[in-house]
């Protein structure tokens, strides 16, 4: 009880006082109020919306693709059973609990214009794009690197959910004659939601706080079409100095973050099945 007052309650209340100062590391804060959320939320600072909509695109394409190839794979491995489908489990666990900025900085090497990656492809007679300096192609190599480095959890998570399921439900099914995409869809698919529920939810809330993959990656660039919410409030407190209006880009943050968790579990009542 003490460690959570002390880590995690009094920083938040911490956060929150700062947030209504112009606070600079070195030298007397200045009380401003609700100033700083003001600015954030009126336009005065366009950079935030930019970077708001970068979180978002980031977020919702590294979402969605983790969790169609997280669910494949996991069915895949599912079938597949036995030692041979857990060396592969491990095999895509491990970018998860290899060093994040060891991660980036390999891929920052595979994807620059003369690396692994454009090489492989002009063997294949294809003119690589130049992956970390183009606005676009930026943001889909922070989604692959992003995704190669965690969807091994959530394989993990949604094979445990399969193993959870009734081998004799699936028997059934397939005596009624169901066939491969019938029975994912009308039997694994219910029986599998929670387990992609809380993936989806844990995903989502992971994508919004992305930073050390576009820090490490591309420095938020080119411009500032890779940086993230949490790469912009970093940026602002420790290269600006505003500890202040980094600490209400935290608050804003959190509230986004809080309210879209919110909505998912609202939805989850038309969608997620806990009858086994």
């Amino acid at each position: 009880m003490t460690g959570f007052f002390l880590f995690i309650v009094l920083p938040l209340v911490f956060s929150l006082i700062i947030s209504l100062f112009d606070w600079q590391l070195y030298g007397s804060p200045t009380f401003v109020g609700v100033s700083n959320y003001v600015n954030l939320l009126n336009g005065s600072d366009p950079a935030f919306f930019r970077v708001l909509l970068n979180t978002a695109i980031f977020a919702i394409f590294y979402t969605t693709l983790n969790l169609i190839v997280s669910t494949l794979v996991a069915v895949w491995l599912q079938s597949v059973g036995g030692r041979l489908a857990g060396f592969f489990r491990v095999i895509f666990f491990i970018p998860v609990v290899t060093p994040m900025v060891a991660n980036a900085l390999v891929w920052r090497l595979m994807l620059d214009e003369h690396g692994v990656v454009n090489s492989f492809l002009g063997v294949l007679g294809i003119s690589g794009p130049a992956w970390l300096a183009s606005e676009t192609w930026a943001m889909v190599a922070l989604v692959m690197m992003s995704l190669w480095q965690v969807v091994g959890y959530n394989i993990v998570v949604l094979g445990a959910g399969l193993n959870n399921i009734n081998p004799s439900v699936l028997e059934a099914a397939r005596v009624d004659g169901t066939g491969p995409v019938q029975r994912f869809t009308k039997v694994i698919f219910p029986l599998l939601s929670p387990a992609l529920f809380f993936c989806t939810v844990m995903t989502l809330i992971g994508a919004f706080k992305i930073f050390a993959q576009p820090y490490m990656l591309t420095k938020g660039g080119p411009g500032n079409s890779t940086t993230t919410i949490v790469l912009y409030l970093y940026n602002q407190g420790f290269s600006y100095d505003k500890l202040g209006y980094a600490s209400a880009i935290a608050w804003v943050l959190f509230v986004i973050v809080m309210l879209i968790t919110a909505v998912q579990f609202a939805g989850q009542k038309k969608w997620v099945n806990y009858d086994q």
